[in-house]
């Protein structure tokens, strides 16, 4: 059966579902998005991924034309016409069809997207024995240029940084912000682990704020854990007894060497564990 993916309050079969080349989500990567995840066929953390949405929106001018009380609606109900119970959800808010030019105010309307399919990051081996990653040249946009919290359909500062991992021999990359602090991966939260203590990059780091992560620092703080969100180098990271990732699609995943450096004794740490253990029983219990 084919997938059904909803546009503008429509279901088109994934071969017919189609947007215009005049739209400026595709000429100029002006839209938001958000990628949620569907456990057991109920959505996770809908209410903090819909409020991102309507940030990221808000910032860049974007009128979201619906309520999300009906967004919220359209989800479930793509995702259930789907069929899908463990899913991936794509929604997309792209400013509309309009002229070659920049300006947003020729674009009729913005135009709602909603994919719901199945995606799987990384290979279950590497949750087993943990990935390497790599520091990489590319840094997080500049705040001030373009803030790492608004969720836009510009990605290219994330992608070149991948292909630099890629060809680096890496999944992941690791990307510092204009002050030479780390930042986070090309599409994951980072946090270390250190003396016990579990630490990760602020949210004025230049990172994307993670529903993820979110959950995560919820649930380290259920197993007295002490969470703390400061600023970090590369020399922390190397000096780190374990080191992790979070995103929506990647979950909890460990890394177990950073930029040819082993981190801890080079295999997840029982804190890492620990938490993807707990991860896995808040989707799935």
């Amino acid at each position: 059966m084919s997938l059904k993916i909803y546009i503008d309050g429509k279901l088109y079969d994934k071969e017919d579902a189609k947007v215009s080349v005049y739209d400026h989500g595709l000429l100029y990567g002006d839209g938001v998005f958000e990628g949620i995840r569907s456990y057991a066929g109920k959505v996770f953390r809908m209410a903090e991924h819909l409020e991102r949405l309507w940030d990221s929106a808000k910032v860049i001018w974007l009128k979201i034309p619906l309520s999300k009380p009906a967004m919220a609606k359209a989800i479930e109900d793509t995702l259930a016409v789907n069929g899908i119970q463990d899913g991936y959800i794509r929604v997309v808010v792209t400013r509309g069809v309009g002229s070659l030019g920049l300006d947003p105010n020729h674009c009729s309307h913005p135009q709602v997207i909603i994919i719901a399919d199945k995606i799987a990051l990384y290979p279950p081996e590497l949750y087993e024995q943990g990935l390497e990653i790599v520091t990489v040249s590319v840094m997080r946009n500049h705040p001030a240029a373009l803030s790492a919290r608004i969720k836009s359909l510009n990605y290219l500062n994330n992608i070149l940084a991948k292909i630099e991992g890629i060809q680096a021999g890496c999944v992941e990359a690791l990307m510092l912000n204009h002050k030479g602090e780390v930042a986070e991966c090309t599409g994951d939260n980072i946090f270390l682990v250190r003396q016990g203590r579990l630490l990760t990059p602020p949210n004025d780091a230049s990172i994307l704020e993670g529903i993820t992560r979110d959950a995560v620092i919820g649930l380290a703080g259920e197993l007295g854990i002490e969470v703390r969100e400061i600023a970090l180098t590369k020399h922390d990271v190397y000096i780190a007894d374990e080191c992790f990732l979070t995103g929506t699609a990647a979950e909890v995943v460990p890394v177990v060497k950073v930029d040819s450096r082993v981190i801890g004794d080079g295999t997840p740490g029982p804190m890492t564990r620990r938490l993807m253990t707990r991860f896995h029983e808040l989707t799935r219990s």
